[in-house]
């Protein structure tokens, strides 16, 4: 202890070492001077001295054992002295010996023995490794940096590149600081993304303005869209709202429906000054005439989306910021279509010159006249224009059948993840090996700006709409940072077919990339789940046969694995009891002899390193020798483990799932180029129904996969389509304050299906999320048309128009 501390000292001493490596304390000046005056060089001329003693004492050990073998025997002496020298040489004999285990003893005690006389001490990773990083095939440390909570990301991107470089250049050579992934270049083109739409829709108002209104009208309609986007932008940061992917996507969303504020606004100006009155007159009727059926349109639509912001899912927390956002641009776009619209009219529009009969004039025209008399012929001949109307919407109704569905769809980030699954029970250098190979080949392609491995484990979330994977030593994530998204898509379709020619033989290798929306590691799945172990694994079979057959379906495999060897050692109770060890102590040993104990800890600046201790040699990792390890029997025999019991080798379940406490294997695959989950999954539904229906008592195959995700979010907005219903109704009620005509304006909502399944067939696009919100607005502004129509049919009524002329006029 005293030499253990005197070493301990000047290490602190020669190192600069302030606080104590062992406890963690600083050490105080006081106490530093008191240990250099005990600890001094008396402390070694004291050790020396004792070294020297215990070197004596073992030359007097050794010569006291050789008197004890040296004494005389009974034999050497005549017969009738023989008796009595017995009696004498064994007392003898035992003081000799007492003696020795004394000297002995003394020997021990005072002898130094360094840890390193009897082992190689060295200092190194954890061995075997549980995870690894390499970025370009090199060895790799992760360092991840979280942005503080309402910063911007973009000016977090400026400061780390500086930050960066500054590092890079104090860096020695051989080491390399690089970025993996920055947030700050995405968000960079997101934004430069929303700008460039935000422009082109600014641009189709101002050139549809211009064309139809006039460029004065047209400036009015345009200063509009600013004027809205300053206000939400502050509603955003009164709320706590960041600009992001989210936000700028309902910001989009929202352009047309805040825009179609102003045009009526305006126009409702123009047509009254042509009819005579005053800019102020006209200013104020556009407010009087319009501001209860905007009002109650964007309330509408604002409610339309409110099952996306309450929704209790991941769906409603990846895209809840939709509803918000769209409900603070509608009333926003609200408050200036009804304010800043007419004053910019008062201001910016020119002189309009009354038309000669008023009102009747303006809508006396030609053209004019020509729809008034098709809204007459759609009036006198309702029933057939109700029976078209309803034909059509069956028509679109139908042609949903052909629209390919999408629950979220696929992320335009550049990364390409390629996966590495090597049997299961692999070991981390053998998945390491695998993905050396892998890696060498990506490195070789054009569009591979960097290539990062995750060994042992899956990515870090870098991206929201992604889990990383639980540790598996034989499993591997690989990010591949690619230019674009074309090079993306290249890349991608260039590993699968590398894979399916065999470049990495003995493991799986899988190619796929982001998606938005909840996380689903394959896009198709079914969970098999059943009581018996081995009856499940049939079915599973069944099913993976199926789906293997499917021509929609790749790369089908079960999260199971298939049944893997391993080696149990048996042993034999009664040989370890005579040895005097139990199950437990035998544990132990074999543990320190194979994979090693932990038998400390040291302390090391601020970290608690655990000291290992196992038996040296690559022999441990042979299982055919484990019988040639022995143990240490409870008197300090050493015994072969071959003696004690025998080795086995069995075939084992890999890794266990359950789900609600069942025994649950999940089949699951990728599907074909230009398909849809739902649409494979509803294929393989039809391929495994005969398996469904002889399944026994007791088991059963849910969905997994984008559907069971898509279902849960539909699940959770079908929780507030009743409260959303009510607040539209109660809504467009205060409107129209008539039951009819609230179940004329409900009606009107589901004819955006006429429009968007055309569009959507024609352009192949599929219905998802996005195609779904865009319904929604679309149904909003068709809702808030109504009930603007309504609201003039009533003044029509109002003014001493009949019904008929009402409705025709008005429209």
């Amino acid at each position: 202890m005293l030499l253990w501390l005197k070493h301990g000292h000047d290490y602190h001493e020669r190192n600069g070492i302030a606080d104590c490596l062992h406890c963690g304390n600083p050490i105080a000046p006081e106490r530093r001077a008191l240990l250099a005056a005990a600890l001094d060089d008396s402390v070694d001329q004291f050790v020396a001295r004792l070294t020297t003693t215990a070197e004596r004492l073992g030359k007097l050990v050794t010569t006291t054992m050789q008197l004890a073998s040296r004494l005389p025997s009974a034999d050497d002496l005549a017969s009738e002295l023989r008796v009595g020298f017995k009696d004498v040489r064994n007392a003898a004999s035992n003081e000799v010996t007492q003696l020795s285990r004394q000297l002995s003893t003394l020997e021990t005690v005072l002898k130094t023995l360094r840890l390193s006389d009897i082992a190689e001490v060295k200092r190194g990773y954890e061995d075997p490794a549980t995870f690894l990083v390499r970025s370009q095939g090199e060895p790799a440390i992760l360092l991840g940096v979280v942005m503080r909570e309402r910063w911007n990301g973009l000016d977090l991107g400026v400061a780390l590149e500086k930050q960066v470089r500054q590092i890079s250049n104090a860096l020695p050579a051989g080491l390399t600081l690089t970025k993996v992934t920055d947030q700050a270049v995405n968000i960079q083109e997101a934004y430069g993304e929303f700008m460039l739409k935000f422009f082109v829709a600014l641009a189709v108002v101002i050139t549809v303005s211009l064309l139809s209104l006039g460029w004065r009208v047209g400036i009015v309609v345009a200063a509009a869209v600013p004027l809205t986007l300053a206000g939400v932008f502050i509603i955003m940061l009164a709320t706590g709202r960041d600009f992001d992917r989210i936000t700028l996507g309902a910001l989009i969303l929202s352009l047309g429906l805040l825009v179609d504020d102003a045009i009526i606004v305006i126009e409702t100006m123009v047509v009254k000054m042509e009819e005579g009155h005053d800019r102020i007159y006209a200013s104020g009727q556009a407010w009087i005439t319009t501001a209860a059926p905007r009002l109650a349109g964007a309330l509408v639509t604002s409610i339309g989306l409110m099952p996306v912001g309450f929704a209790a899912s991941s769906a409603g927390e990846y895209a809840g910021n939709i509803f918000w956002i769209v409900a603070f641009a509608l009333l926003t776009s609200w408050v200036v279509a009804g304010a800043f619209t007419p004053y910019l009219g008062v201001k910016l529009l020119p002189n309009i010159k009354p038309v000669e009969g008023g009102h009747a004039a303006i809508y006396g025209t030609p053209r004019y006249r020509q729809l008034r008399g098709l809204i007459a012929k759609a009036v006198a001949r309702k029933k057939t224009v109700v029976i078209s109307v309803v034909a059509i919407f069956l028509v679109a109704l139908f042609g949903m059948g052909f629209v390919k569905q999408q629950f979220f769809p696929a992320s335009d980030r550049p990364e390409v993840l390629v996966e590495v699954q090597m049997p299961e029970g692999s070991s981390i250098d053998a998945t390491s090996a695998a993905v050396a190979k892998m890696e060498g080949w990506l490195k070789r392609q054009p569009e591979a700006k960097l290539v990062t491995s995750y060994i042992g484990q899956g990515a870090p979330r870098f991206f929201l709409a992604m889990a990383p994977e639980l540790p598996d030593p034989s499993f591997s994530k690989i990010v591949v940072l690619t230019p674009d998204e074309k090079s993306r898509e290249v890349l991608k379709r260039r590993v699968r077919e590398v894979a399916a020619n065999g470049i990495v033989p003995e493991a799986r290798i899988r190619a796929t990339q982001l998606v938005f929306g909840p996380y689903s590691p394959f896009p198709v799945a079914f969970r098999v789940m059943g009581p018996d172990v081995a009856k499940v694994r049939e079915v599973a079979e069944q099913v993976r046969l199926k789906m293997h057959a499917n021509e929609s379906m790749r790369q089908v495999n079960t999260d199971w694995g298939e049944r893997v060897p391993t080696v149990h050692f048996v042993l034999d109770q009664d040989r370890l009891r005579s040895i005097g060890l139990t199950s437990s102590d035998a544990a132990e040993q074999r543990q320190f002899l194979l994979t090693g104990a932990s038998v400390t800890q040291v302390r090391e600046d601020i970290r608690t390193v655990e000291v290992m201790a196992r038996s040296a040699g690559s022999e441990r990792l042979d299982p055919s020798k484990i019988g040639g390890f022995a143990l240490t029997g409870s008197a300090g025999q050493r015994v072969p483990l071959d003696q004690i019991g025998k080795a086995e080798m069995r075939m084992e379940e890999p890794i266990l799932h359950r789900r609600d406490r069942t025994t649950t294997i999940t089949v699951r695959g990728d599907i074909a180029e230009g398909l849809q989950a739902p649409e494979v999954s509803a294929r393989v539904v039809k391929d495994i129904a005969p398996i469904v229906a002889a399944l026994p008592a007791g088991y059963r195959i849910e969905a997994a996969g984008a559907v069971e995700e898509a279902g849960k979010a539909n699940v959770a907005l079908a929780a507030v389509f009743p409260l959303m219903l009510v607040l539209m109704m109660t809504v467009i009620m205060f409107q129209v304050r008539s039951m009819s005509a609230m179940a004329m304006v409900l009606l009107t909502a589901p004819l955006a299906l006429v429009g968007m399944v055309p569009t959507l067939l024609i352009f192949h696009q599929s219905f998802g999320f996005n195609a779904i919100l865009g319904l929604i607005g679309l149904a909003g502004i068709i809702m808030r048309n109504t009930l603007i129509l309504i609201g003039q049919i009533h003044s029509n009524e109002h003014d001493g128009l009949d019904p008929y002329h009402s409705v025709v006029e008005a429209t």
